[in-house]
């Protein structure tokens, strides 16, 4: 019984002490079995995923440090990531505390806009709409939701070695000493959901593929900042004179955000309050907009936020979401992709229950097949977005805009040019991002249907040449 006296005792009803009856049971389930699973991290993607194995009647634990920034990239979601809240049963708890989004626009500098809306139909069964978030409140959700359905958290940083016994990694001496409810006895599986720590990867020295941007954000939240949606709760991206800008609203305010390369960003100052406040000034798109605003937080840096490891799972581990690759964050796919990883996972290897961990082999094949497919959500967002990188969404728009005027509604080009916007707003709200269908469907009008414009090059996002 020694590593229960390290549960907490409890006040009874007549003034004496004892350990509670979940602290026993806790016990005894893990003296009697032990633990199915061990996440690391309790983000998005550990407490989503901990939450669906729990449901599948998998026996969870989850590591959880309890340190939370006040401010995080994702805070804007996408239609499809409703269908996973629903399966959760928090949608309802979400809506509460969110602003609803019924579209992203994009702005560029000449004075251009494209707004994709999510009209009924085009996105299937999927919900046409989706949140903007506050991310302490989602993430803290989703941690209550895996509690209710029976996760067990403990607050600890847990450490790991290289395993023994078959395991690939395990963890150390010290943290299974430090957590009564593992009884001194190794899950069956952990679990990296730690983000861009990447504590898995790089206990084995795992390398990882990185974007070709060095690209810098800075944001924060403020008040009485025009986002300039044309319908409310719209997100705003715009195209500036360099880099590009997002304008989040949320309950009460509006995230404003501003991604460019690292050389321009040192122009502008030496610390992030300085730069941020400096380029919205120098860009007239924000600086307009922006133009009786107050912050009202701090600001926040992120850099590097293209990369993808060269390997995700291995015997008696695997990492979700950001721990195995996150993407760039324009058209917001990152919280999608933490979450879809983690149901991804749920239907593709957990489905078969608890006696899958006791499979290596059948395991192994499961999660390499999961790998791949997040690969190629990878290469699908990585390759929509650089489309509005390089100047040819903008361009196509064009292109389309001119036929429409040209020709009557009902001509076959009219009609293609809505056929293609249907099939890009599908594809940027995460539905059919990796349609063939779709991606070659962009590949060749962007070639072939792209006539009496401006060439890409002017719509581009600029990186660090001088304007």
């Amino acid at each position: 019984m020694e590593k229960l006296a390290k549960f907490p005792l409890t006040e009874g009803p007549e003034g004496d002490f004892a350990f509670s009856e979940s602290a026993i049971r806790v016990y005894l389930r893990a003296v009697n079995d032990g633990f199915d699973v061990a996440i690391v991290g309790a983000g998005p993607a550990g407490c989503t995923l901990g939450a669906l194995l729990a449901q599948r009647g998998f026996r969870v634990m989850c590591f959880d440090d309890e340190k939370r920034p006040e401010l995080l990239v994702g805070e804007s979601l996408l239609p499809t990531v409703v269908d996973l809240m629903r399966r959760l049963g928090i949608e309802e708890r979400v809506k509460a505390f969110s602003q609803f989004k019924p579209g992203v626009a994009f702005m560029h500098r000449d004075g251009q806009r494209l707004d994709f809306l999510f009209p009924d139909g085009v996105l299937g069964k999927t919900p046409n709409y989706a949140y903007n978030i506050p991310r302490p409140e989602y993430d803290n959700l989703l941690l209550e939701r895996a509690k209710e359905l029976g996760v067990e958290f403990v607050k600890c940083r847990a450490e790991v070695e290289p395993g023994t016994g078959g395991r690939e990694l395990q963890l150390t001496a010290a943290t299974l000493e430090a957590v009564p409810q593992l009884v001194g006895r190794q899950p069956k599986l952990l679990v990296d959901s730690t983000g861009r720590t990447r504590l898995f990867a790089k206990a084995l020295g795992l390398t990882a593929e990185r974007g070709n941007r060095n690209d810098v954000a800075y944001f924060a939240h403020y008040e009485d900042f025009d986002a300039q949606s044309k319908v409310e709760g719209q997100v705003v991206l715009s195209i500036l004179d360099q880099g590009w800008s997002w304008r989040i609203p949320l309950p009460g305010r509006v995230s404003v955000g501003v991604v460019l390369d690292h050389s321009v960003a040192k122009r502008h100052g030496s610390t992030a309050e300085e730069r941020l406040e400096a380029i919205i000034e120098s860009e007239p798109i924000l600086a307009a907009a922006g133009k009786g605003r107050r912050r009202i937080t701090e600001v926040k840096t992120y850099t590097n936020y293209q990369l993808i490891s060269e390997r995700g799972h291995g015997p008696g581990w695997l990492a979700a979401g950001d721990s195995f690759g996150f993407v760039d964050p324009m058209l917001s796919p990152g919280l999608f992709m933490a979450m879809h990883m983690a149901e991804l996972l749920d239907r593709r290897v957990f489905r078969y229950g608890p006696g899958i961990l006791d499979q290596a082999d059948r395991m192994s094949d499961l999660l390499g097949r999961v790998q791949a497919e997040m690969m190629d959500w990878h290469r699908a967002w990585g390759e929509i977005i650089e489309y509005f990188y390089d100047g040819r969404m903008f361009s196509m728009y064009e292109a389309g805009s001119n036929l429409s005027r040209v020709y009557k509604k009902w001509a076959f080009p009219a009609m293609m040019e809505r056929h293609l916007s249907r099939q890009i707003t599908r594809m940027v709200s995460g539905v059919a991002t990796r349609s063939r269908y779709g991606r070659g469907l962009l590949a060749y009008s962007s070639k072939h249907l792209v006539w009496d414009t401006k060439p890409p090059e002017h719509y581009a996002v600029r990186a660090g040449q001088a304007v």
